[in-house]
């Protein structure tokens, strides 16, 4: 008899409890190996979004073009008078048959007969045009904010050396790099200015030469005072003298211009905006 109040366990429930199947008395019967359920595969990772490709830009490739073309004419004599005789002139081997006195030369020329002036005028427009075009491509904004911020990082940055505290000088290395990225960016700005800053001294340079080179002797030979006449087309040593004369034009006026049109677009953003501060460097433990 069993024991009071423990009843027999059924058949159902004997079949329900017993163990599984040795794994030894599987093999010895012969039976194969009972395949494993698949596993659902796992879901491969969305690739990345491709970046666009960058929108074509009209000016990066007139700075391009510009740039190019300024290295084949400095290379490329017959073709830098070419484009140079271009602009009018006369009475010049070195240009084209049929060249007239238009243009350029129509517009201060005046015949050939005042070759000072003429060479002081092209300065002029030749130094406004490019101090237009660098005023265009540089952000003299951002030019004189970064320069303040590096004077301001550069004594923060000091201070935290002479601390000898690691944690001071790890900190100041986000706004270094920073800086880095938004000097790298002034950088480029002043390289677009200078393609066409560089195409059109060539251009112009090249077109008082021959412009110079077309007039006749009595043309060329200007008076420098106290009876001393020299011809523009001699060389004073490996240089002729109407390249330092239009040197000594050109340097001020795009000292000149350029200095104005700086100040002009300062002027505007103080009263547009105000006076900025330089970025926070608390974290570096010091103030500016």
């Amino acid at each position: 008899m069993s024991g009071a109040g423990t009843p027999l366990p059924s058949e159902a429930d004997v079949e329900e409890e017993a163990p599984p199947e040795d794994e030894a008395a599987r093999i010895m019967r012969g039976e194969p190996e009972p395949e494993p359920e698949p596993e659902e595969a796992a879901p491969l990772p969305a690739r990345p979004a491709r970046p666009p490709p960058p929108a074509f830009k009209v000016s990066t490739f007139l700075y391009v073009f510009l740039g190019l073309l300024g290295l084949w004419m400095l290379i490329d004599m017959p073709a830098r008078n070419s484009i140079a005789c271009g602009l009018g002139t006369v009475n010049s081997s070195t240009c084209p048959a049929g060249t007239h006195a238009w243009g350029l030369y129509w517009l201060i020329g005046f015949n050939s007969n005042y070759l000072l002036l003429t060479m002081a005028l092209a300065g002029a427009l030749e130094m406004l045009i490019t101090s237009l075009a660098y005023n265009y491509t540089t952000d003299w904004i951002k030019q004189a904010k970064v320069q303040k911020w590096s004077s301001a990082f550069r004594k923060v940055q000091m201070a935290a050396i002479r601390s000898g505290k690691k944690d001071r000088i790890a900190a100041l290395k986000p706004h270094q790099e920073r800086l880095t990225r938004l000097s790298s960016e002034v950088s480029i700005a002043q390289f677009k200015g200078m393609a066409i800053t560089y195409f059109l001294l060539i251009l112009v340079y090249t077109w008082v030469g021959v412009t110079i080179a077309g007039a006749n002797a009595v043309q060329q030979t200007v008076a420098l005072g106290g009876g001393s006449t020299i011809n523009l087309m001699h060389n004073i040593g490996p240089v002729p003298w109407w390249f330092i004369i239009f040197s000594l034009y050109t340097v001020p006026f795009s000292l000149v211009f350029r200095r104005l049109l700086k100040h002009y677009s300062l002027r505007r953003y103080r009263e547009k905006e105000g006076p900025s501060s330089p970025p926070a460097l608390k974290a570096a433990g010091g103030a500016v």
